[in-house]
Protein backbone atom coordinates (compact mmCIF):
# COMPACT_ATOMS: atom_id res chain seq x y z
CA UNK A 1 0.00 0.00 0.00
CA UNK A 2 0.85 3.43 -0.74
CA UNK A 3 3.42 4.60 2.34
CA UNK A 4 4.28 1.43 3.81
CA UNK A 5 8.12 2.16 4.48
CA UNK A 6 10.75 -0.12 6.12
CA UNK A 7 13.74 1.62 8.06
CA UNK A 8 16.95 -0.27 8.18
CA UNK A 9 19.58 0.63 10.72
CA UNK A 10 22.87 -0.88 9.70
CA UNK A 11 26.33 -0.49 11.48
CA UNK A 12 28.88 0.62 9.58
CA UNK A 13 31.63 0.56 11.85
CA UNK A 14 32.25 3.21 14.25
CA UNK A 15 28.49 4.28 13.35
CA UNK A 16 25.20 3.50 12.31
CA UNK A 17 23.41 4.38 9.11
CA UNK A 18 19.70 4.18 8.51
CA UNK A 19 17.70 3.27 5.36
CA UNK A 20 14.40 3.88 4.47
CA UNK A 21 12.56 1.50 1.45
CA UNK A 22 9.08 3.39 0.60
CA UNK A 23 6.69 2.44 -1.45
CA UNK A 24 5.82 5.11 -3.54
CA UNK A 25 2.66 4.79 -5.58
CA UNK A 26 -0.50 3.60 -4.92
CA UNK A 27 -0.41 -0.65 -5.48
CA UNK A 28 3.12 -0.70 -4.49
CA UNK A 29 4.42 -2.30 -1.43
CA UNK A 30 7.18 -3.41 0.53
CA UNK A 31 8.39 -6.90 0.85
CA UNK A 32 11.69 -8.20 3.55
CA UNK A 33 12.97 -11.51 3.13
CA UNK A 34 16.09 -12.77 5.01
CA UNK A 35 18.42 -15.05 2.23
CA UNK A 36 21.88 -16.52 2.90
CA UNK A 37 22.91 -13.84 4.98
CA UNK A 38 21.59 -11.18 3.18
CA UNK A 39 18.77 -9.04 4.19
CA UNK A 40 16.44 -7.94 1.44
CA UNK A 41 13.99 -5.12 1.25
CA UNK A 42 12.32 -4.50 -2.36
CA UNK A 43 9.52 -2.40 -3.30
CA UNK A 44 6.83 -4.45 -5.56
CA UNK A 45 4.37 -3.37 -7.71
CA UNK A 46 0.04 -5.07 -7.74
CA UNK A 47 2.20 -7.66 -10.42
CA UNK A 48 5.02 -8.59 -8.60
CA UNK A 49 7.38 -7.15 -10.40
CA UNK A 50 10.23 -5.62 -8.39
CA UNK A 51 10.56 -1.91 -8.90
CA UNK A 52 13.87 -1.30 -6.69
CA UNK A 53 15.99 -3.63 -3.88
CA UNK A 54 18.38 -2.96 -0.80
CA UNK A 55 20.62 -5.67 0.28
CA UNK A 56 21.88 -5.25 3.28
CA UNK A 57 24.80 -8.50 5.17
CA UNK A 58 22.48 -9.75 8.06
CA UNK A 59 25.55 -9.69 10.58
CA UNK A 60 25.55 -6.04 9.86
CA UNK A 61 21.92 -4.82 10.21
CA UNK A 62 20.93 -4.02 13.85
CA UNK A 63 17.08 -3.36 13.63
CA UNK A 64 14.52 -3.72 10.78
CA UNK A 65 11.40 -1.83 11.53
CA UNK A 66 8.02 -2.06 9.61
CA UNK A 67 5.80 0.40 9.52
CA UNK A 68 2.85 0.02 7.55
CA UNK A 69 0.44 3.39 6.44
CA UNK A 70 -1.80 3.92 9.18
CA UNK A 71 -5.60 2.83 7.61
CA UNK A 72 -8.61 5.71 7.84
CA UNK A 73 -11.83 4.97 9.77
CA UNK A 74 -13.13 6.12 6.44
CA UNK A 75 -11.44 2.86 5.09
CA UNK A 76 -12.58 0.61 7.22
CA UNK A 77 -15.78 1.48 7.20
CA UNK A 78 -15.96 1.49 3.50
CA UNK A 79 -14.72 -2.53 3.61
CA UNK A 80 -17.58 -3.46 6.22
CA UNK A 81 -20.11 -2.22 3.59
CA UNK A 82 -19.00 -3.50 0.43
CA UNK A 83 -18.71 -6.90 2.54
CA UNK A 84 -22.27 -6.41 3.60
Amino acid sequence: MKGDRVEIVVDAGDTTRTYEVVATRAGRRVETAVRRGVVEVSEVTRSGSVVRTARFMATRVLALVEQPVPRTDAETEGDTEAAA
